[in-house]
């Protein structure tokens, strides 16, 4: 079918006219308030921490067993075990149940934790493990946003920034962007009653001029890139940039903003349209939006915005090598019809499962990998196979129905992930955690 010439149009979107997707404005961008104490507090410690470091006396190192060295929100925070009866695990007593959970969140998010900031974090990692957030029937939130930005550990960003990013009009990936847009949860009710394509549009050419211009700013003349930023990246986004210590190999950037070779992240791959959408109807600004997707993508899972699309790759490999293990009889059907995951399981890796509706069950799973890891998608996927063993079994070409996933079910999904982390040894976890960089 073709599109519409308002589809096809370079006239980018203008932020006087277009409306951003926030609950309770209309036509007009508000002013992104400060962060919760609890995110101050967060950046405050980190700071006293590298003072620390820098001030104390130098001591020869300690050797550590761990392997996770490098800073990452919550790939490494430990995950809880569900009991054999499939019931979640019970509250010890800094996560004791309350009368009003709902209102000692809200304490905690505004006022910051009582007392130890650790503490307060993984009671919070806990809390959504057991409890889950409070939401409606949409899954809308008025908590959620927030509590994603302090477990991403994004930091505050002015709004001035977020519009000048929009000033600057189209960006190299603008044209690849507007191809994408239009298609973004596309038979979704809910997304599209709240989410304009024009936010969409916004977003990801904001995203996209922010790693361009990260890009220009760690290049030098010879092509190679400095270690002019700091370990906590650009000043202008308060830390919000990845680091990129090293070039493994100069690429061809495209017009589209995409990369024909390397492995250097690329201003915009297909598939980041969907990746933002739950940020965007989380959220209840733009801005906020922005600064925990560009965190996100650029922390959290690099690799799968890069040209090649390496990490989503990684993943897509190790769906298959985990149901191996959680469940070697249904893995050797697949394997026997020639159904692999790369088939099937590309676009849940690549979109964190965002791909697969309600939006609502999309949203409580992501609490759950902004918990604890969005490494663990990869065992979501392997819980969702898993749910649908019997059916693969009995079925003589089992690769009709993974043409597209059941509906999501994100508790029994988290559950049976969490039963499913026990099983997987501890070399393929640790390639789990660091597939995505």
């Amino acid at each position: 079918m073709a599109s519409s010439p308002h589809k096809n149009s370079q006239h980018f979107p203008p932020t006087s006219t277009l409306q951003p997707a926030s609950p309770r404005t209309a036509g007009r961008l508000r002013k992104l308030q400060s962060q919760p104490s609890l995110i101050s507090q967060q950046r405050q410690q980190q700071l006293r921490n590298e003072s620390a470091t820098q001030n104390a006396p130098s001591m020869p190192p300690i050797p550590s067993p761990m392997k996770h060295t490098r800073t990452r929100s919550n790939s490494d925070a430990v995950v809880p075990s569900f009991s054999k009866d499939g019931r979640s695990p019970q509250r010890g007593l800094t996560s004791r149940r309350t009368e009003n959970p709902k209102g000692e969140l809200k304490s905690l998010i505004r006022h910051g934790p009582r007392g130890d900031l650790p503490d307060a974090l993984q009671s919070l990692r806990h809390w959504i493990l057991v409890d889950g957030l409070e939401a409606d029937t949409d899954g809308m939130s008025d908590l959620r946003i927030y509590v994603w930005l302090i477990l991403l550990n994004s930091p505050p960003l002015s709004t001035d920034i977020y519009l000048d990013l929009i000033r600057r009009g189209p960006s190299p990936a603008y044209a690849k962007i507007r191809n994408d847009t239009h298609r973004t949860l596309m038979t979704n009710v809910l997304f599209k009653r709240r989410v304009r394509e024009n936010s969409i549009i916004r977003l990801l050419n904001a995203i996209a001029w922010r790693l361009h211009d990260a890009r220009s700013d760690c290049m030098t003349d010879s092509g190679k890139f400095t270690n002019s930023a700091t370990e906590m990246g650009s000043p202008e986004l308060q830390h919000a940039e990845p680091v990129i210590k090293h070039a493994k190999g100069a690429s061809t950037v495209t017009n589209d903003g995409s990369e024909a070779g390397g492995s250097e992240p690329g201003f915009y791959v297909q598939g980041m349209n969907v990746l933002c959408a739950p940020f965007l109807y989380a959220a209840r600004t733009e801005p906020q939006a922005f600064i925990a997707f560009h965190y996100f993508i650029t922390r959290e899972c690099p690799g799968y915005i890069r040209g090649a699309m390496d990490g989503v790759h990684k993943g897509v490999a190790l769906v298959e090598r985990c149901l191996a293990i959680a469940d070697q009889k249904l893995s050797t059907y697949l394997k026997s019809k020639g159904v692999k995951a790369q088939i099937y399981a590309f676009a849940s890796v690549l979109t964190m499962s965002a791909c697969t509706p309600p939006l609502p069950e999309v949203l409580q799973l992501w609490d759950f990998l902004f918990a604890y890891g969005s490494h663990l998608n990869i065992l979501c996927i392997c819980a969702q196979l898993i749910m649908m063993r019997e059916d693969l079994l009995s079925e003589m070409s089992p690769g009709k129905l993974l043409r597209s996933f059941p509906p999501l079910q994100a508790k029994k999904i988290i559950e049976l992930t969490v039963s499913m982390v026990c099983k997987i040894p501890a070399n393929l976890y640790e390639e789990l955690v660091h597939h995505a960089e």
